[in-house]
């Protein structure tokens, strides 16, 4: 999928599936490729990525044909039109919990490289743009995603107005985050944080606006809130959290085959 694709699918409510690459190696192409990923989720801001380095990474996903989406380490405008130029094909905007943010941010997604007062005359009315510079911006940031992090009870309270100013294209749940805000750190099953996801992705698809959240813990919590909600983008886990599961589980299961093997040993 191109990214104005991604756009249309999760602002109509198709499915969209992703998952976090963090390992900056491209012996993970070919795993992403069989995976058939509509686009990848690359990390920066908990994870120390220079710009150099995702920029490859950008440039080696883009070349298998999956969108490389990259989380800024802030809700920096500054921050996010960096990513584009490093490559990616859009950015996820972390904490975001004021309007003014979302208008920022909005600028970069829709208007990149107009700054300054002339960016902000064209949010405020794009009909000011000469029509020969409309055009050009539109085929400049057509394939643009901007997702938008909600992860507080702040941008809960606020969510309508976020939403209303028209640039987000998809909202992600950061779960950690969101869990530390209601102040019931990583439970995940509590009725609160159930009852808060359930109300961001309502809201998200009213606005007809992409809803997702990034998960972790299987499949089934996330494909009932699906179904009862109509949250539509789908952010499976991450390649280091795949790979410490399954290792964690091998080792176990090796060191139990050893314990059994010795216990059924006869004394000498």
């Amino acid at each position: 999928m191109t990214g104005y694709e991604i756009r249309k699918a999760l602002r109509n409510g198709s499915r969209v599936y992703s998952s976090a690459v963090l390992a900056p190696t491209t012996n993970w192409l070919q795993f992403v490729a069989r995976a058939e990923l509509d686009f990848v989720f690359i990390d920066s801001e908990h994870n120390p990525l220079g710009r150099e380095t995702l920029a490859w990474m950008c440039a080696a996903f883009a070349g298998i044909g999956t969108p490389p989406v990259v989380r800024t380490p802030s809700p920096c405008p500054y921050e996010a039109a960096k990513t584009l130029d490093a490559g990616a094909t859009g950015f996820i905007a972390p904490y975001i919990e004021t309007a003014d943010q979302v208008q920022e941010l909005t600028k970069v997604a829709r208007y990149r490289p107009l700054k300054g007062k002339r960016a902000q005359a064209a949010l405020e009315n794009p009909d000011t743009l000469e029509p020969e510079l409309a055009t050009y911006l539109e085929e400049q940031n057509r394939n643009t995603l901007f997702i938008a992090n909600i992860e507080s009870v702040p941008a809960i309270e606020r969510l309508d107005q976020l939403l209303e100013v028209g640039g987000i294209d998809a909202v992600l749940i950061g779960p950690h985050d969101l869990s530390c805000s209601l102040g019931i750190p990583e439970q995940y099953d509590h009725p609160r944080f159930d009852d808060a996801v359930r109300t961001i992705f309502t809201a998200a698809r009213k606005h007809q606006v992409g809803a997702g959240i990034h998960y972790f813990r299987g499949t089934e919590q996330v494909s009932e809130w699906s179904r009862d909600t109509g949250s539509n983008l789908f952010v499976q886990s991450a390649d280091l959290l795949l790979y410490g599961t399954q290792l964690n589980r091998e080792i176990a299961e090796l060191r139990s085959r050893f314990v059994t093997e010795n216990k059924a040993e006869p004394c000498r």
